[in-house]
């Protein structure tokens, strides 16, 4: 089976990236939403986020109540740090458990659409990564379209890895500064020169 990542910096469109991949029909592996996934009721990284933050760091949904866990998260980084790494391990533990089950159904392949591409999880599994960059003039614009305060969009951009650092990483590097139709067309031609020369037909 054959593993594809996607990684890159927030406003950067990896997720429209892997949108086309999944829209030809690729299976992808959001961690963005599994991570929301494990923090739901009933999510596996819930007991732990209790034992870790105490009772009021779940709602009585039995989901993570955000508000309290930011308030305590906030302005200290070895907590903020805990919990992130609390949730990167369930996250990447059901990422194990479902390309185990992928590679048992002999699915050709599969994508894995993570924003922090660490080595454990995520470099280990993937046979190829694909890191989407950007202008931050033009990341910072569509997080703004999005609804974020312009500081914070700065400050989200700030706290991450450079482009030059993704792009160490990156087996191909996909500019996403132009157009939504540019994009398509960088992507067509990996999905043609990458995937369609490996047997992978979407």
């Amino acid at each position: 089976m054959f593993v594809l990542g996607i990684t890159g910096g927030i406003g950067s469109g990896k997720s429209t990236v892997s949108g086309i991949l999944r829209d030809r029909g690729l299976l992808v592996l959001d961690a963005d939403q599994i991570s929301r996934d494990v923090t739901a009721a009933g999510g596996i990284a819930i007991d732990e986020i209790r034992e870790v933050f105490g009772n009021r760091s779940v709602s009585a949904d039995g989901s993570m109540n955000r508000r309290f866990v930011s308030s305590v998260v906030f302005n200290d980084n070895k907590k903020l740090d805990l919990l992130s790494a609390i949730i990167h391990k369930y996250v990447f533990i059901y990422m194990d458990e479902q390309l185990e089950k992928e590679r048992a159904k002999k699915t050709k392949c599969v994508i894995l659409d993570v924003p922090i591409p660490v080595q454990k999880g995520f470099v280990d599994h993937c046979n190829q990564i694909w890191t989407v960059t950007c202008d931050e003039s033009v990341r910072l614009r569509r997080l703004v379209d999005r609804g974020m305060d312009i500081e914070d969009a700065k400050r989200r951009i700030a706290v991450q890895m450079t482009d030059e650092e993704y792009s160490e990483l990156a087996d191909h590097v996909i500019d996403n500064s132009g157009s939504v139709d540019e994009l398509k067309e960088k992507v067509e031609a990996l999905i043609v020169s990458q995937l369609h020369e490996r047997g992978i037909r979407i």
